[in-house]
């Protein structure tokens, strides 16, 4: 098995390429059309290469139902240099703060964002110790 890619519902793809491309750096990779008329962009971590498919879909497409925040998806997870600044520079793009950062356990700093669909996003520094990220909760 080879999981390749994570893909979200968004529902103004315009607000999430800025969000994602500028906010958290990603780099378009490629746009196409779907048969059934929803747009898809995929996109990628320039040094994980770890991607990230946008899609969205019109009003009145079978694939759009109301938009529910959280629909299935808990969060999507980043490590970055510096955990604090980035959040504070997403919240001066207008990222709401989903819950404000805070050092774990003397190993590094995490907090959440959410993206411009209400999708948590987890940012944290990189562990302290130099090991493998093993999630908030010290678990793997």
């Amino acid at each position: 098995m080879s999981l390749r890619y994570t893909g979200i519902r968004v529902t103004d793809l315009d607000r999430s390429l800025r969000f994602y491309r500028e906010g958290l750096g990603l780099r378009e990779e490629g746009r196409g059309r779907m048969s059934h008329g929803g747009t898809f962009v995929g996109l990628e971590d320039p040094e994980t290469h770890v991607q990230l498919e946008l899609n969205y879909y019109p009003p009145g497409s079978r694939f759009a139902p109301p938009y529910t925040v959280g629909e299935g998806l808990d969060h999507l997870g980043v490590v970055v240099p510096d955990a604090r600044a980035l959040i504070e520079r997403l919240r001066a793009m207008g990222a709401r703060v989903a819950v404000e950062p805070w050092h774990e356990a003397g190993r590094y700093w995490i907090g959440f964002v959410e993206d411009p669909d209400g999708i948590w996003i987890e940012i944290q520094d990189p562990p302290a110790d130099g090991g493998p990220f093993s999630g908030p909760s010290g678990s793997s």
